[in-house]
């Protein structure tokens, strides 16, 4: 029965991740919503650029990125996360993981992202009051090993925002594979991420959700206690962008900004430290000619016993940094 169903699940996914790539590829991200979608949960990709779908840890944070890797999480992890963006915005998630069998797994999670009190005004800038702003996501992780090398995982998004009396409401899903060999410590993956649409619209235009198709490897040193990472993220958009200086990107700079790069310090099982650059990141927050260092970032986590906790810093806007705390525990 195990192998049938294994069989069956490894046929399904493979059509429904590759009937995606069509769809997805034809889905040029131009203007979408619900943006704060692309803003990492996990402290550790974060800390390895903000984008990662393949690094192998017993780190529930990191299904987010690509729902396959939950196969590497502990059962009942319970994580909480917690990032400081920029002021009077709050952003928070929890997130809580369960084994079924040897070979799937379960996970649930919410995001919260509140942009706090806004002046309301009139066109003539008469203040009318205020408002409040929010995002918000829930979502159900699914995972299954199809063999001892390949796990596949969904992940299920029912998402929601509200500006003032506009709101609006979309279901989204990310599709993820992983390959692992543990012999060469070898991992690769590919993820479909924010795949569906709006049901209700802020008004009566229906816009896309923010569709981003990654590749992604990690391979740690044989001989030394260092791991490489190098992800490509949205391979469905190879438009020109802009710096913040509006100066048109050439070429082989929209080539770069399909990488980010990360590097794992491991002396140990319980401890890391993180380093990444972004190049999309760094090229597009240019300020006359200059990124200030908006393209790297670096983090750090350590295990005690059951507690795991990690940190990162980053820059996703000019107006400041960014911090992202993790905790997570076993219970």
């Amino acid at each position: 029965m195990a192998t049938i169903l294994s069989t069956l699940m490894k046929k399904v996914l493979f059509i429904i991740l590759f009937s995606f790539i069509y769809i997805g590829l034809q889905a040029q991200e131009g203007t979408s919503t619900f943006n704060f979608l692309k803003l990492p949960i996990s402290s550790h990709a974060a800390a390895l650029g903000g984008e990662n779908v393949s690094v192998i840890e017993d780190d529930l944070t990191m299904a987010f990125q690509n729902p396959a890797l939950l196969s590497c999480v502990a059962d009942r992890t319970l994580n909480l996360n917690y990032m400081v963006y920029m002021d009077g915005v709050g952003v928070g998630s929890a997130a809580f993981s369960k084994v079924i069998n040897d070979r799937s797994a379960w996970a649930v999670a919410a995001q919260y992202f509140g942009y706090g009190k806004m002046k309301q005004t009139d066109p003539e800038n008469n203040i009318l009051g205020e408002f409040s702003a929010k995002d918000m996501a829930f979502m159900g992780i699914y995972n299954y090993d199809l063999s001892d090398y390949w796990s596949g995982g969904v992940t299920a998004k029912m998402i929601y925002s509200k500006y003032e009396e506009y709101s609006s409401f979309a279901i989204g899903v990310d599709l993820g594979l992983n390959y692992y060999n543990e012999n060469s410590d070898f991992s690769a993956s590919i993820v479909f991420k924010n795949l569906g649409g709006q049901i209700v619209a802020y008004d009566e235009k229906h816009e896309k959700l923010p569709v981003d198709i990654q590749l992604g490897i990690s391979k740690r040193l044989a001989h030394a206690p260092f791991r490489l990472s190098i992800t490509m993220p949205m391979l469905n958009n190879w438009q020109s962008s802009y710096t913040t200086d509006g100066e048109k990107q050439k070429f082989g700079t929209i080539l770069l900004n399909h990488f980010v790069f990360g590097l794992d310090f491991n002396p140990s099982d319980n401890f890391y430290i993180s380093l990444g650059y972004n190049c999309r990141r760094a090229n597009e927050m240019k300020i006359d000619g200059s990124s200030h260092w908006a393209g790297l970032t670096v983090g750090a986590g350590i295990q005690v016993k059951r507690i795991k906790f990690g940190a990162s810093y980053a820059k996703y806007h000019s107006v400041g940094s960014s911090f992202l705390f993790n905790l997570a525990m076993t219970m």
